[in-house]
């Protein structure tokens, strides 16, 4: 829809599972209750998760075996650098078969022209909703320094591509772990959307997750007063996220930003293959090509302030390093006022009481108990906090303090007490990351562009975006 084009947003045409869409729609209650009970195979966990867990992705295999699954369709990263380059050629070639045997053995029922409201409840508790849509990806740019439409959150790592890149540029459908971040704190797009499809239609699907993850129901957006909220909605969001040279930050990358890259290196490479010509870093589109649907790329859109949308934190463990010379380094670099505190659960309180342009580090290591820093910033902390610790491990590096690079000395850890832990042995100093700030996030890309490496995580692993809706990717 035009109204929609605007925005960097398209109605797709989206392909459901057949079998888990039966019930809710013959309204077979028994056959529903029945149903709902009974976790689905046919979804599955984004490929980047439980890649240490090699025991969760067995059981997924072994809960698909024999049965229409995305765990057929995909390829979990877990098993990226065990491949051989042959190896993953030949795994790519079996996706791409098993789409094909999807698409022709009556695996997805017919496909649905118009976006999908979801609503999420994880094992945690927290109900998530978003807007299952089609993005333009000639509106997306993932480098640094963009004015695009639709940007990266966080750096992306170039060598990524390419794997995910062998898959997609022969896959006939295309099936994502992609979430876009939304802001809107008024809450009037995504949540007023879902307001009028419950009132007005029954949900096209209705699934337990495996292993405990949850459950997900999905509700078709194509017409009347729902349509009409989101083109008002995206309006009055589309102006509070215009900058002064007129450039409009419609949505921001929180989950995928790898696979959207993927998606549009496959799109700038069919261009250029049909004629498109090069020029000031972006690539014509050839005539013929305007509505091919690789010029398009099937996403999930999350509003910020959902209260169902928990920001973490992801915090460091530097190697070879003890807390007060860390502390003393980073001081130098961007100020503040060191504070001694008295145990682990008093750090923890402490930077967790950040507020506004107060940002307070924590650091703790066996030699020099636990220590606080209050910086005042006017960016994320991640963002100031990051290009210092490169900084000191380059120096190391140089200084022939370790000759392994910057892996010896630098680790990335997920939850607070897990961090501190780590920090119990010799010569190791856990890095306390302060809580994101949702008011600054957007902000913050704005100003400085995509934000550090493992900046932060959007929940729990098994609360990611689950693998369901599909689209089709070749020409009709």
């Amino acid at each position: 829809m035009d109204i929609l084009k605007k925005y960097g947003l398209c109605m797709p045409d989206i392909l459901l599972p057949a079998a888990e869409m039966q019930a809710v729609k013959t309204g077979d209650n028994k056959k529903a209750a029945a149903m709902s009970k009974e976790p689905s195979a046919w979804a599955v966990v984004a490929c980047d998760q439980y890649t240490q867990d090699r025991a969760y992705w067995e059981k997924a295999a072994r809960i698909a075996e024999g049965k229409p699954s995305a765990m057929h369709i995909i390829l979990p990263e877990i098993y990226l650098n065990e491949l051989s380059q042959a190896e993953k050629e030949k795994a790519a070639v079996s996706i791409q078969n098993k789409m094909k045997d999807y698409l022709t053995g009556g695996v997805f029922a017919p496909p649905i022209n118009g976006c999908i409201y979801v609503e999420r409840t994880t094992a945690y508790g927290r109900l998530r909703k978003g807007l299952v849509a089609a993005i333009d990806l000639e509106e997306y740019e993932w480098k640094k320094g963009t004015k695009a439409k639709i940007r990266a959150t966080e750096a992306t790592i170039v060598s990524r591509i390419p794997p995910r890149i062998a898959i997609r540029k022969n896959a006939p459908l295309e099936i994502p772990h992609i979430m876009l971040l939304v802001n809107d704190k008024e809450h009037s797009f995504i949540e007023k959307i879902g307001e009028i499809v419950k009132a007005e239609s029954r949900p096209l699907y209705d699934v337990e997750l495996m292993m405990g993850a949850g459950r997900i129901i999905g509700r078709k957006v194509s017409s009347g007063d729902a349509l009409s909220r989101m083109e008002k909605a995206l309006a009055s969001i589309a102006a509070e996220n215009t900058d002064s040279d007129g450039n409009v930050f419609m949505f921001a990358v929180g989950d995928g930003n790898h696979s959207l890259a993927t998606a549009k290196a496959v799109w700038d490479e069919l261009k250029k293959n049909c004629g498109g010509i090069e020029q000031n870093g972006s690539i014509s589109i050839p005539q013929g090509l305007e509505n091919h649907p690789a010029r398009y790329a099937l996403v999930e859109i999350v509003n910020l302030y959902d209260e169902g949308l928990t920001f973490e934190p992801i915090h460091r463990i530097v190697f070879e390093e003890n807390a007060r010379p860390l502390v003393s380094f980073v001081q130098s670099k961007l100020g503040g006022t060191l504070e001694i505190c008295g145990s682990e659960s008093e750090l923890i309180k402490r930077v967790a009481s950040s507020a506004g342009k107060t940002a307070i580090f924590g650091f703790a290591s066996a030699q020099d108990g636990f220590l606080s820093l209050s910086v005042e910033l006017d960016c994320l902390a991640v963002s100031a906090f990051q290009p210092v610790l490169d900084m000191l491990i380059e120096q190391k590096c140089e200084n022939g303090c370790v000759n392994t690079g910057n892996k010896e000395l630098l680790d990335y850890i997920h939850g607070a007490e897990d961090v501190l832990r780590l920090a119990r042995d010799k010569d190791k100093t856990a890095v306390l990351l302060p809580p994101i700030e949702k008011d600054s996030f957007f902000a913050t890309i704005e100003k400085y562009g995509s934000l550090p490496r493992k900046s932060f995580s959007m929940g729990e692993a098994s609360e990611k975006r689950f693998y369901f809706e599909c689209r089709c990717l070749e020409k009709k």
